[in-house]
């Protein structure tokens, strides 16, 4: 079996900690020359973006955050344009159904480079209550102390 290789440009830490994830796609994301540029040094931020399906049937995704190229022209990019996400038809009808879902929202995980393609990783996620974040954090924070008590025990 080949390996991916795969280098993460950026990830979207909040969305785990806002948002129980069901279920995860790959998509490949449509880009300008100076995005791409922009990309390969690491200048991009998913914090407040998120994805959705329009009703032609295609995936953009919204907010997404790309500086513009240092040493681009006057045709460097806009840095939060809607950009298109290529997905198969058959995930795209799967997304439309499960988004008109109540609580069902499309979150992008990470953008990262996979064989010279910028991909982004979307999930399918529904909002986490205040309640659900307070038990996720105590089940970490008791998982630590387990796992430094079998450290020192080791020792």
């Amino acid at each position: 079996m080949e390996k991916k290789a795969v280098k993460v440009i950026a990830e979207n830490r909040k969305a785990r900690h806002d948002y129980s994830i069901i279920e995860t796609y790959e998509a490949g994301v449509v880009l300008t020359g100076t995005e791409v540029k922009s990309l390969r040094a690491g200048r991009a931020n998913l914090k407040d973006a998120y994805a959705a399906v329009t009703k032609s049937g295609e995936v953009y995704l919204y907010n997404a955050h790309i500086s513009e190229y240092d040493h681009g022209n006057i045709f460097n990019h806009e840095p939060r344009r809607d950009r298109k996400l290529l997905m198969h038809k058959k995930e795209i009808l799967k997304l439309l159904g499960k988004t008109r879902e109540k609580g069902y929202t499309l979150v992008p995980l990470t953008l990262y480079f996979s064989h010279g393609l910028v991909k982004c990783k979307l999930a399918l996620a529904a909002g986490k209550k205040l309640y659900d974040k307070r038990r996720d954090m105590a089940d970490r924070s008791a998982k630590r102390e387990i796992d430094r008590a079998m450290k020192s025990r080791n020792r």
